[in-house]
C-alpha cells in the first residue's frame, strides 16, 4: 500500500457505481483511533479525521456526504455534492442521492452499514442499520427513498457489511425478545451461550422483504477482525475507538 493509500473492502453494486467498506489502515489518526478514523464525535483530532475523510474521497472519485446519525429511521435525499467546510449534510440514518455524482457515506463500529444502488438509473443510497434503526424501520424507509428518487425495486442491488455478529452481541433477554418481536431473524445467541441479536441477519431479511431481490453480505465480524473498528472489542478493551464507513458514488 503506497503513500496516502487507503485499504478498502471493495463490492459490486453494478456498472459505474463505485462502493465499499474503509478499514482501519491508511491514515493518519493516533492511537486509539488509528489510523483511518472518520467520525468527528470520538474524541479523535478533527483536523486528522477531515484529512482522513479528503483520502476517501479521493478513493471515490468526489466529495462525499455525511449525516449525524442519531438511530432513528428518518432519511435524507441529498441532490448536491457538500460544499466546502461541510461536515453533515443533516440529521439521518439514510442517505439517498437523488442525482448521479454524490457521494454518500455510513459510518460505523459495530452496527451494520447498508449499501444500495439502482446503477442503471444512478441512484444510490446508505443506511445505518443498528439495533434501534433496525427496529424502527430504517432500511423500509432508505428502501422507498430510493425509489422515491428514481431507482426501480427490481434492479436495486443491496450489500450488508461488516458488523458485530451474533456470535458476540450478547444482549439482555429481554431485549433480544423486543427487538426479534420486531425482525424475527435477528434473535441468536452468542459463542458462549448467552442471549444476543443478529443484526446482519436481520438487515437481509428486512431488505428482503421490502422487495429488495439482490441482497449479499460481506461476511465479517467487526468484534473480531482487527481491520475494523469496533466499539464492543474497544469497550471489552477499556478504551475508545474510531468510525470507519460504507461509501457508495454513482458516476452515471
Amino acid at each position: 500500500m503506497g503513500a496516502h493509500a487507503i485499504d478498502v473492502l471493495e463490492v459490486d453494486l453494478g456498472p459505474g457505481v463505485r462502493a465499499g467498506f474503509t478499514t482501519r489502515a491508511g491514515g493518519v489518526s493516533a492511537a486509539p483511533w488509528d489510523s483511518l478514523d472518520l467520525g468527528l464525535h470520538v474524541g479523535d483530532d478533527p483536523d486528522r479525521v477531515l484529512v482522513n475523510r479528503g483520502r476517501v474521497e479521493r478513493w471515490l472519485g468526489g466529495r462525499v456526504a455525511v449525516a449525524a446519525q442519531v438511530h432513528g429511521a428518518d432519511v435524507l435525499t441529498v441532490s448536491r455534492e457538500p460544499g466546502p467546510g461541510e461536515v453533515e449534510v443533516g440529521v439521518a440514518d439514510a442517505l439517498v442521492a437523488a442525482r448521479p455524482g454524490v457521494g454518500l457515506a455510513v459510518l460505523v463500529a459495530d452496527c451494520v452499514p447498508v449499501l444500495l444502488a439502482d446503477a442503471g438509473a444512478g441512484v444510490v443510497g446508505v443506511a445505518h442499520a443498528g439495533r434501534q434503526g433496525l427496529e424502527r424501520g430504517v432500511l423500509e424507509a432508505a428502501v422507498r427513498a430510493l425509489t422515491s428518487a428514481g431507482a426501480r425495486l427490481a434492479h436495486v442491488r443491496a450489500v450488508v457489511g461488516p458488523a458485530i455478529s451474533g456470535a458476540e452481541y450478547e444482549v439482555p433477554a429481554a431485549l433480544r425478545e423486543q427487538v426479534a418481536a420486531a425482525v424475527p431473524e435477528t434473535w441468536a445467541t452468542t459463542a458462549w451461550g448467552k442471549p444476543a441479536l443478529d443484526l446482519p441477519a436481520g438487515a437481509r431479511a428486512v431488505l428482503a422483504r421490502a422487495g429488495v431481490g439482490h441482497v449479499t453480505s460481506v461476511d465479517v465480524c467487526t468484534a473480531r477482525d482487527p481491520r475494523f473498528f469496533s466499539h464492543r472489542r474497544a469497550t471489552r478493551e477499556g478504551t475508545t475507538t474510531g468510525r470507519f464507513a460504507g461509501v457508495v458514488r454513482s458516476s452515471g
